[in-house]
């Protein structure tokens, strides 16, 4: 009885160990002071590199779903152009923003996610999990008109060659006002929770999340007080004495306790810019290297094609200015589009990649002038 005790504990750790070792990517939205949008996320694997591009999708691009059986899903035309970080060397969206302002980053959710059973008699009205995000931005301006769409859809899991499992995700959905939602797949049912604090990270469910956070009250922007007992005085230790119990390490429950304290302690944001500015400096605290324990995938690979880091690209993406700005594990540099530049009615009727794969750092040389 012992043994077979001992047993299941030791499968139930590895079961959790499993689950929680392999998430990492991060989500954050801001709000300026004049009422900006900011959305942005890391995104991580510790695999192999993704090699994602910036793909520009026009108004009028066809796509074709996908099934347990194939490419028999569903056929839909974009109504809405777009711009997003694709992967796999596929056109299949990690993270992007279309020209009304939404945008949707898919997040790793492994062990909760469960999608519907597959109907092969509603193939046609069926997507795979890794293609929800290239529905969403293709085809809605809101957040109601996502909440109303998606009810519409069925998504299943489809298993991608790439790495040979089935797309396990969730996703945060932005619109230009600033609300957000979390959509999710458990119990093979479709649940979307609004997300005011605009923050997601991985598993377990979002709802737990917000109910983990009730745990944390007692974190604080300002200094602990001092205090006297029998007459003598203890006053806190340096700087950062309000933060005192915030989890330091990297499973998704610290992360999304972590980014909660840090994006709703902000210094005063102004402007959107600001606001992007703040939120790099947010992100790059959860970047990750290199490591069996590293990211998602770690334990897959031996990091064969000379990544530098677990996170491979960080995002922000400013809504109210249509603006996306990032920097990849090998140019730190910021890099900019303005998607105002792009006519989407206009462009060219097939996807447009732009490559950001340079295993270089861009660095700017300063030279200076002696008299």
């Amino acid at each position: 009885m012992k043994q077979k005790l001992s047993t299941i504990l030791i499968l139930m750790v590895l079961l959790m160990s499993q689950t929680i070792r392999t998430n990492a990517c991060t989500g954050v939205k801001l709000i300026a002071e004049n009422g900006d949008v900011i959305y942005g996320r890391t995104m991580e694997w510790g695999a192999f590199d993704l090699n994602s591009r910036v793909a520009i999708v026009p108004q009028g691009y066809t796509f074709n779903g996908h099934t347990p059986d194939g490419n028999n899903g569903m056929t839909y035309t974009t109504k809405y152009g777009f711009v997003a970080l694709d992967m796999l060397g596929k056109d299949l969206m990690a993270d992007g923003m279309n020209e009304k302002g939404l945008s949707i980053g898919l997040f790793y959710h492994p062990g909760y996610a469960v999608y519907p059973k597959y109907n092969k008699k509603n193939a046609k009205n069926t997507i795979s999990s890794q293609e929800v995000a290239n529905y969403i931005l293709g085809s809605f301006a809101t957040i109601k008109e996502v909440k109303q769409g998606m009810a519409k859809v069925e998504v299943v899991g489809v298993v991608e060659e790439a790495i040979g499992i089935t797309v396990q995700a969730h996703w945060m959905v932005t619109d230009k006002t600033g609300n957000s939602i979390v959509i999710e797949y458990t119990g093979k049912k479709l649940k979307i929770h609004d997300a005011p604090l605009g923050v997601i990270t991985n598993a377990p469910n979002y709802d737990w999340h917000m109910t983990n956070l009730s745990n944390y009250l007692n974190i604080s922007m300002f200094s602990l007080k001092p205090k006297t007992l029998d007459g003598v005085k203890f006053t806190p230790i340096g700087a950062g004495s309000g933060m005192i119990g915030l989890p330091g390490d990297n499973t998704p429950p610290s992360r999304f306790i972590r980014a909660v304290a840090w994006s709703h302690t902000t210094r005063p944001l102004p402007t959107g810019q600001e606001a992007v500015y703040e939120l790099f400096r947010i992100l790059d605290n959860f970047n990750l290297p290199l490591g069996p324990d590293g990211a998602e995938g770690a334990e897959h690979s031996e990091n064969s094609d000379h990544m530098r880091s677990s996170t491979i690209w960080t995002t922000a993406w400013n809504h109210s200015d249509m603006t996306l700005n990032f920097h990849t594990q090998h140019n730190r540099r910021v890099q900019f589009l303005d998607m105002k530049e792009i006519d989407f009615a206009n462009i060219d009727d097939e996807i447009i990649h732009i490559d950001i794969t340079a295993k270089e750092q861009d660095i700017h040389v300063l030279k200076p002038r002696f008299n």
